[in-house]
């Protein structure tokens, strides 16, 4: 399944969050940009050297953040970083928080990143950073302008977020018109960070006819099930030391993880 989201990935993709520390600009920025990229590429070498086939690059240490844009000197900060993780040679992606689509395909587009996350790709919605604008129409144009060849991994009903604009839609429904406006794959997630991606969901988003990938949740409990029904599995919090986030990659965990997920593919 996964080929269409990396060539050379037959397998159901394992994807790895670089979960970076505060950025310049956010208030918890620490004065040392020589101490984000080192906790960047250590947990890149980490999540690779475990099994993961591509890796996602994201401002997690921003909180709390902007709404639907980013400041100058974070989008510095992420090239930076992203630049440094994308020479390891693995494929990369990028999200900037909380919905800064636009900076991130510029950042993408400058480092040689493959894909992005995008928040309110398709439909409106109300998150906890406060109402965020669908962008897809922005968005798509930019990168035709850029010449990118940057895929867009668009959330359908994304975590942290209430969607009562939308409720009546289904699940189905915000899938599908995501992909009829141009997602190149769809992103499923539970509530919140760490919560589980119901197996219900992933298969109304199927119905789509795009990749399809998990955005939250997964632990070893349920990769080797979430492994047989989706593209690509995300996985931040799950592969830290104790789970927690905010701490480094486990070594250990990444491979746990990833022999979960081989196991069930047979």
């Amino acid at each position: 399944m996964s080929a269409r989201l990396f060539p050379a990935v037959e397998r159901c993709a394992l994807v790895g969050m670089v979960h970076l520390l505060p950025l310049p600009g956010s208030p918890g920025w620490g004065g040392d940009m020589g101490a984000v990229l080192d906790g960047a590429l250590r947990d890149a070498e980490r999540l690779l050297e475990g099994g993961c086939d591509a890796l996602l690059v994201e401002n997690m240490g921003d909180l709390p953040y902007l709404r639907g844009h980013v400041l100058p000197e974070t989008v510095a900060a992420m090239a930076l970083a992203a630049g440094a993780v994308v020479g390891l040679g693995a494929p990369v992606g990028l999200q900037l928080l909380a919905g800064a689509n636009r900076e991130a395909l510029g950042v993408a587009a400058a480092c040689g990143a493959s894909f992005l996350r995008a928040e309110a790709f398709a439909y409106a919605h109300v998150a906890d950073e406060g109402w965020l604008e669908a962008c897809a129409g922005e968005l798509l144009r930019a990168r035709r302008g850029l010449g990118a060849q940057v895929a867009v991994w668009a959330d359908v009903r994304k975590k942290h977020a209430a969607h009562a604009v939308t409720g009546d839609l289904s699940l189905a429904d915000l899938a599908r018109g995501s992909a009829f406006c141009g997602a190149d794959a769809l992103v499923i997630t539970g509530s919140a960070t760490g919560q589980p991606t119901h197996p219900a969901d992933l298969e109304a988003a199927r119905q789509a006819g795009l990749p399809v990938v998990v955005g939250s949740g997964v632990s070893e409990d349920d990769a080797g099930q979430l492994a047989g029904m989706a593209d690509a599995l995300i996985v931040g919090s799950w592969l830290k030391e104790g789970g927690d986030w905010r701490k480094p990659v486990d070594l250990r965990r990444v491979r746990r993880l990833r022999e979960v997920m081989d196991a069930a593919s047979g």
